[in-house]
């Protein structure tokens, strides 16, 4: 395995036809390939508009089996460029059953395997737990031709103890395919606080975990199907960081683009040997963190 490795991302913007979706992923996933991308990471439920705005039975039939039509697609396009893929797909496990999945395809377009997104929402134009059953799969890194990938869903990247666990199983890095953006009632002020929470939280788990992080979010506005005055502005600024929290490359606010970025692997042995996180953990100390809360 090379010391470097050619990370694509894909942000695209999204409308309600799936085909045309896929085809704008697929587009996206050989633009990157074709500048030396060895990974390619698509955004959130890159197939389909971000339909938890609202609770409407009716999306559930935007659910697909894992394998199914999606993974068939992209793992012909992985094995045809030689990529390894991931990409995040409404998973129907069961009727009535069904996950926020990330899904990574190998080079020779076989599953390498799953991660069922654990952290579930439900806030205002995010009702997710309306839909997505949490996780069952736990913090488990997927194993591949291009390293062990610790791939997490959006809301799991507010969460220092999903990205710490994924790099005690020995993650290489950590990949969050992510849908958020603004309300677009919210001031400028709370826009821009929301933005800084957003790359400080993902920033903080590459530098405590001495990890190059991957955050890949869609763009443009997408309306509330009650209200299409009312909706989401998803505010792009997809990112790679380096293992000290550096910021090495920074895609658009508001246009689809697709970036590679070259990450080296040696930095994260380099980096764990003068910030020794890891080593200096009090196991000992941290039993208060399966608790809900210390009110006790």
């Amino acid at each position: 395995m090379t010391t470097e490795l050619r990370i694509g991302l894909v942000q695209q913007s999204c409308s309600g036809h799936r085909q045309d979706n896929l085809a704008r992923s697929m587009a996206g996933i050989r633009e990157a390939a074709a500048a030396g991308a060895q990974l390619v990471v698509l955004q959130e439920l890159h197939a389909g508009l971000y339909f938890c705005q609202t609770e409407d039975t009716t999306c559930f039939d935007q659910a697909e089996t894992i394998p199914g039509p999606a993974t068939e697609q992209l793992g012909d396009l992985a094995r045809e460029l030689n990529v390894v893929i991931v990409a995040s797909l409404f998973e129907r496990r069961a009727p009535g059953l069904y996950h926020n999945t990330a899904v990574v395809l190998e080079r020779d377009g076989r599953i390498a395997g799953r991660y069922r997104k654990m952290h579930i929402p439900d806030d205002p134009g995010y009702y997710e737990k309306f839909y997505f059953t949490p996780g069952d799969l736990g913090f488990t890194p997927i194993d591949t031709s291009v390293g062990r990938l610790g791939v997490l869903v959006c809301w799991d990247q507010w969460y220092p103890e999903a990205a710490r666990l994924m790099a005690l199983a020995g993650a290489d890095l950590l990949i969050y395919p992510t849908a958020i953006g603004w309300d677009p009632a919210d001031s400028l002020e709370e826009q821009q606080r929301q933005l800084d929470a957003w790359l400080t939280i993902q920033r903080s788990h590459a530098v405590a975990n001495g990890l190059p992080v991957v955050a890949v979010n869609r763009v443009g506005f997408e309306a509330n199907p009650a209200n299409a005055e009312q909706g989401a502005i998803f505010w792009g600024n997809s990112f790679v960081a380096g293992s000290q929290g550096e910021i090495l490359a920074r895609a658009s606010q508001d246009q689809e683009q697709v970036l590679v970025v070259t990450v080296d692997r040696r930095r994260s042995e380099q980096v764990r040997r003068i910030w020794p996180f890891l080593r200096d953990r009090r196991i000992d100390a941290y039993h208060g963190l399966v608790k809900r809360y210390l009110d006790d």
